[in-house]
């Protein structure tokens, strides 16, 4: 199992990560990633970089560096259980790839009901492609109500390989909702969630766990950039690449 597009990394733009976007495409280029998405946090965490970061990714980033595509992005905050996000929807819509996440500083944990409907409305927001790290124990939800929708809406759910080292206690909980996407047909991507350039690609953990459960590779939508740009474009515009 090879995933060559690492969708979720973070920049020292971003004040909690440590590498510069060239230092993790550099890296990415060492390991054979075919691209990487820059998806630092949105404005409403206390690290986030300036809306304008966001704002000119296009302007100023070209789409490949040292024969790594760059996707443009955001990890994006839901903030309530209406499905708010951080960032408008003006500045989402000039982005390729929007992870939708819950942290604690932006969605104090609720009922699992609420973490439901929050997801529920998230995903019916047009720009967000991607639910992020979705396995907390802080955050429980119906898992298959919000996978039902996501197919339905055609969104991918992350299997976040930081979840596995950081986040330890998630572990089951996103082994439970890598099952359910298997067996409801559900599209994931495997996201390193790098914060520093040494782990972009990182996927170790994230794969072993697929592959323990016997998860289809045609349901992984990143194994390559030509398939994840298919599955984005079935719903969004997605230029210059």
């Amino acid at each position: 199992m090879k995933i060559l597009v690492d969708t979720h990394t973070h920049t020292s733009a971003s004040a909690h990560a440590y590498s510069t976007l060239e230092e993790n495409v550099r890296h990415a280029a060492d390991i054979g990633l075919e691209a990487i998405a820059m998806t630092n946090h949105a404005p409403g965490m206390p690290d986030a970089p300036h809306i304008w970061h966001f704002m000119n990714m296009a302007a100023n980033i070209p789409r490949e560096i040292g024969g790594v595509k760059i996707l443009y992005g955001v990890e994006a905050d839901i903030l309530d259980t209406d499905g708010t996000l951080d960032i408008e929807a003006g500045v989402l819509s000039m982005l390729d790839v929007v992870i939708a996440s819950m942290h604690r500083d932006t969605f104090t944990p609720q009922t699992r009901k609420a973490h439901t409907q929050a997801y529920l409305n998230v995903l019916q927001n047009p720009y967000v492609d991607i639910i992020g790290h979705s396995g907390s124990p802080d955050y429980e939800y119906n898992v298959d109500t919000v996978l039902a929708l996501a197919k339905k809406e055609g969104k991918m759910i992350e299997i976040n390989n930081n979840s596995h080292l950081v986040r330890r206690g998630n572990i089951e909980n996103c082994k439970h909702i890598a099952q359910r996407c298997m067996e409801l047909g559900v599209y994931v991507v495997v996201g390193s969630d790098a914060h520093i350039s040494c782990n972009v690609g990182n996927f170790s953990e994230a794969v072993n766990m697929l592959s323990e459960i016997g998860f289809p590779e045609e349901l992984i939508a990143n194994t390559s950039l030509d398939k994840f740009l298919s599955i984005l474009r079935q719903r969004k515009l997605v230029g210059g690449l």
